[in-house]
Parts: structure tokens; C-alpha cells; sequence
């Protein structure tokens, strides 16, 4: 095996494998289970971005105030910007490792499922070849890839009379909706962003922002373009790591984009 096998193709083909015997033989509950370990043993890197992204909104308005001080010498604006991130204690650069963090686990994860939960993949022999030898899987036992209506080795689609196309399932449809909720939760402090930014000269602080306000729709619609191709077992556990990341960002920040609605419907006071 190969580093990335050794240290992460291995470990989750074992962990879903463990969680596959604990969660009563059930492929799609040992997704469920497993990435919800992931989320709390990942939670001490992500809740001090989570932290850092609430500190940051709440510096905004002395950030501007920065850069309409500077807004002629950058060498002066960089300087006060990052003795106001010391004085309280705020790292913008940490939003960088969560988020790394997901992306890589979800490419091994994908080379995970594309080596044993795929179409014409032979599930047994394959996760054998990946697993610590104790957890193997002994001759003539088989896998459950059922779940609820779908086959998690398969893309979540369905077939429409008529239609010359599938169409995406409702897990995939999940997946892609929560995307979107945590994405509008942010909203705020990107649009905080973009006042700021329209206020100076810096083409680098509107492409940040272009770029922040196009992931509330681009993170979705990969969601849906990915997830429609791919196994459904790899959108089941895009959804429910982004739930969990959902709740974390509702418990730090507060529902921030979604405050007006939530208050409608009544989950908060006004």
C-alpha cells in the first residue's frame, strides 16, 4: 500500500466496516454512524473556525474603519488589520484547514467507495484487500448495501416514464439543500465582506468576496452534479457531514441568513 492507502484508505474502509458490524449489518446506517465519529472527532479543528468566522463578522465594522484609514497604503492597512486580528485573538488563515480537511477525506472516501461500493465491484474482495486483517470479511458472508429505497452502490436517481433522463433522489436532493442552508447562515458575514470591499481599491478583496457569494450556489449544484454520477452511499455521507456542520455553524454563529425565516416559522423570538 501507498501512503494514502496506509493512511486514509485503510483506516475508513476499517472504520465503515466496524460501524457496518455495529449498526446491525446495514451499510447505510454504518455511513450514518461513521461520519458522525468523523464530525466529533474532527470538532477540535472545526470549532475554532467556526469561532474565528463569528469573531470576524463581529469585526466588521472596525475593519472597515481600517480601510478607510488605509485605503492608500496597503503596507499600512495589512499592518493594522493583522494587529487587529492579534488584539483579539482572531486567525483568518484557520478556515483554511477545516475545509482542506473535508475535501480530503472526501476524495479518500470516494476512492474508498469507487474500490468497494461501486457498480460491478466485487464488495467483499475489495474491502478485504483494504482493511486491517482482523476485521476481514470471512468467506460466504456477504454485504448489505440496502437501504431504505436504494441500493447505496448505485447513484441516488429515479427513472421518470417519459422522460429521456433521471432525475436526482431525494437523499441527493438533501445533500444538495443543506449545502445551500449552510452556505445562507454565512451570508451575513459575506455580505459584511462586500461592504467593506466595494470601499477600497483592491481588486483582491472583491474577487474574495465574488468568490465567497458563488459558493452559496457552486457547493450545491457540485453536490448534485457529483452525487448524480456516483455512488448514493457517497452522497449519504455528504449529507449528513454536512448536517453536522449545519448544526455546529446554528450552536457558534446562530442561524445568521436564515434568522428571518426561522423567526416566521417560530424556531426563535423575534
Amino acid at each position: 500500500m501507498n501512503i494514502f492507502e496506509t493512511l486514509l484508505l485503510q483506516p475508513l474502509a476499517s472504520g465503515l466496516i466496524i460501524f457496518y458490524r455495529l449498526m446491525g449489518n446495514n451499510m447505510g446506517l454504518a455511513i450514518i454512524g461513521f461520519t458522525v465519529f468523523l464530525k466529533i472527532v474532527l470538532n477540535p479543528l472545526t470549532k475554532p473556525y467556526m469561532e474565528s468566522m463569528k469573531k470576524m463578522k463581529d469585526l466588521s465594522p472596525a475593519l472597515n474603519k481600517i480601510k478607510e484609514r488605509h485605503k492608500g497604503d496597503k503596507v499600512k492597512l495589512a499592518q493594522a488589520q493583522a494587529e487587529l486580528y492579534k488584539q483579539n485573538k482572531v486567525n483568518p488563515g484557520s478556515g483554511c484547514l477545516p475545509y482542506l480537511l473535508q475535501i480530503v477525506i472526501l476524495i479518500a472516501f470516494f476512492n474508498v467507495f469507487s474500490r468497494t461500493l461501486y457498480q460491478n465491484v466485487d464488495t467483499v474482495e475489495s474491502f478485504n484487500k483494504l482493511v486491517y486483517p482482523g476485521l476481514r470479511i470471512i468467506n460466504g458472508e456477504g454485504i448489505n448495501t440496502k437501504f431504505l429505497y436504494m441500493d447505496i452502490k448505485t447513484p441516488d436517481t429515479i427513472n421518470i416514464p417519459g422522460l429521456p433522463f433521471s432525475i436526482p433522489g431525494p437523499l441527493l436532493i438533501a445533500a444538495a439543500l443543506i449545502q445551500f442552508l449552510s452556505a445562507k447562515i454565512s451570508a451575513p458575514f459575506v455580505k459584511e465582506e462586500e461592504k467593506i470591499a466595494k470601499k477600497t481599491k483592491s481588486d483582491v478583496d472583491d474577487m474574495q468576496v465574488a468568490m465567497q457569494k458563488n459558493m452559496i450556489y457552486m457547493f450545491p449544484l457540485m453536490t448534485l452534479v457529483i452525487g448524480y454520477q456516483f455512488p448514493s452511499g457517497l452522497a449519504l455521507y455528504w449529507l449528513m457531514f454536512s448536517l453536522t456542520q449545519t448544526v455546529q455553524q446554528v450552536m457558534s454563529q446562530g442561524w445568521g441568513g436564515l434568522s428571518p425565516f426561522v423567526k416566521r416559522i417560530g424556531l426563535v423570538k423575534s
